[in-house]
């Protein structure tokens, strides 16, 4: 997931593509998406120990910020403090999903 936020981060302005109307919904969608993504990927290399979920969020959160750093140095993109909000808005909520669907998978085990 880190390779791919890069990659991903990496596109210059002018090459991006465009949605149309949908340009903004569709990519911050794909950030909160990404990033959730992310943060599941952490709490899974933490063998979902419900005691480090926080972990994963603070180390999805701070990927975000690297990743807002290292688009200043790309054409015609800039850092957004926005962009770290929603990056850490969707890791938080795909947390959630995952932590619902553990439970209730364990509760139906029984």
């Amino acid at each position: 997931m880190i390779a791919a936020i890069f990659i991903f981060s990496s596109i210059p302005s002018k090459e991006m593509p465009r949605f149309g109307q949908y340009d903004f919904l569709l990519k911050k969608g794909g950030h909160a998406i990404g990033y959730g993504l992310l943060a599941a990927a952490f709490w899974r290399g933490f063998n979902w120990s419900g005691r480090l979920w926080w972990l994963a969020l603070l180390l999805a959160a701070l990927y975000s910020v690297t990743d807002e750093l290292h688009q200043r140095f790309v054409p015609g993109r800039h850092s957004s403090a926005v962009d770290v909000a929603i990056d850490s808005l969707g890791a938080a909520i795909m947390l959630g999903v995952c932590a619902f669907a553990r439970r209730v998978r364990l509760h139906t085990r029984m």
